[in-house]
């Protein structure tokens, strides 16, 4: 059976990785996960070249990243309520009645927040370095987890509306604001704080004002370590953690079977080592 992660750029995509690890542990040899580069704007004619016949068709699903999940959206014949809530799709999976749209984003945050910070955690107040897609689903993410409370901390606050809009619909109403990145927001009584911006973003006047909030939790996984967590003193969250509980979803709704959480992280992490043993030390 075929699966694959499609995006723009995709070369740098750990997905493949974790996949075929997960294969490899639960002796899945029919399987394949590979990568394929798609630009903007062409999804639906790449879905439509791996053929409609259900069966004999061996393609079972396919992992959507950047910037694709809206096409993937408007694509899917269906979607599952929490695709719905974030606007997006991030997993297609082939079904007998065509492709059907979910997001493992949203629940992959959760996932990794409470692995790392415990199974019974939950906060009030959170705070968002930037104001993209990432930040809704992750400030989603963040409402399903208590806050009431939500401050995105933008390059453009002015564009910052639909992503506003977007954690607003969550069922707990939470209160959504939005500063510049560069303001001195104050970080006290922020219990939790995620960065979706770019490495070069994380400006030594941003570590320090931020690295100190008890859970940090920064999206980015390569280059690895971040500025932001290599001095975070507290509960440090990682973007391969959030790539390793999604990719477990996405597995999941895949296959049927029960993803190897283990041996998906083990292969990311030595993924990620041996590219920080091969450069320089530089701040991510």
């Amino acid at each position: 059976m075929k699966c694959a992660v499609l995006g723009d750029p995709i070369d740098h995509s750990l997905s493949p990785t974790l996949h075929q690890a997960a294969y490899a542990e639960l002796e899945m040899s029919d399987w394949s996960y590979t990568s394929t580069r798609v630009q903007a704007g062409g999804l639906e004619s790449y879905v439509a070249s791996l053929g409609g016949d259900w069966p004999p068709s061996r393609w079972r699903g396919l992992s959507v990243t950047m910037p694709l999940k809206r096409e993937a959206y408007e694509l899917a014949r269906s979607v599952s309520p929490r695709a719905g809530l974030v606007g997006a799709v991030n997993t297609l999976v082939r079904s007998s009645n065509g492709w059907v749209g979910d997001n493992t984003d949203l629940p992959g945050a959760v996932a990794a927040i409470r692995e790392r910070a415990g199974d019974d955690f939950s906060c009030t107040s959170a705070a968002i370095l930037g104001a993209g897609a990432t930040a809704a689903s992750t400030g989603l993410a963040l409402a399903e987890l208590g806050a009431s409370r939500i401050t995105l901390l933008a390059r453009n606050p002015g564009a910052a509306g639909e992503t506003i809009e977007m954690i607003s619909r969550h069922r707990s109403k939470p209160v959504v604001s939005v500063l510049p990145l560069d303001s001195a927001a104050p970080a006290a009584g922020i219990d939790v704080v995620v960065s979706t911006v770019p490495a070069k973003a994380q400006t030594p006047e941003l570590v320090d004002r931020w690295a100190s909030t008890p859970v940090v939790f920064d999206v980015v996984y390569d280059p690895w370590p971040s500025a932001l967590l290599s001095v975070a003193p507290g509960v440090a969250v990682s973007g391969l953690d959030l790539l390793v509980h999604q990719a477990v979803l996405q597995f999941e709704l895949f296959t049927g079977r029960t993803a190897p959480l283990a041996a998906m992280r083990a292969a990311g992490e030595k993924v990620l080592a041996s590219k920080e043993s091969s450069v320089e030390p530089t701040p991510a």
